[in-house]
């Protein structure tokens, strides 16, 4: 049986269950989660609820990386509305490398608890996530 390097944690599976079948008529909701270098833990950073993409990046770190889960809002073609969850790997290339490290070593690990829908990469966080890019990863 391999070892995980970073352990998520029974309070983050709990806290992404909840956020996952949590009932939503509009607007878009995350849970970030970041990772305890010292515990080599995760932990759930924040909650937002009712925010929009250019309002969570603002919140996101510049210099470190973060696991997004997002329930987004997305209005389809046909006038239906749904929340898939999409999965937002925030990994500023500016971050400092033993972070970078170990985010990487548990990505694989921590996507597979979240089951969401897509999957988008960050890097770059000037251009990083808009509206439109989660829009066409969603309906493409």
């Amino acid at each position: 049986m391999a070892t995980r390097t970073v352990d998520i944690n029974e309070d983050v599976t709990k806290a992404l269950r909840k956020f996952r079948f949590q009932r939503r008529s509009q607007g878009n909701a995350a849970i970030v989660i970041k990772i305890n270098k010292v515990a080599l833990k995760m932990a759930v950073d924040e909650e937002y609820d009712n925010i929009s993409i250019e309002d969570l990046v603002e919140e996101l770190p510049r210099n470190s990386p973060r696991y997004v889960v997002l329930s987004y809002e997305l209005k389809h073609h046909d006038g239906r509305t749904s929340f898939p969850l999409v999965f937002i790997n925030w990994a500023p290339s500016s971050s400092e490398t033993t972070m970078m490290t170990l985010h990487a070593s548990a990505l694989l690990d921590f996507q597979r608890v979240v089951e969401a829908n897509k999957t988008i990469e960050v890097r770059d966080t000037e251009e990083g996530l808009t509206k439109e890019i989660v829009d066409e990863r969603l309906l493409s």
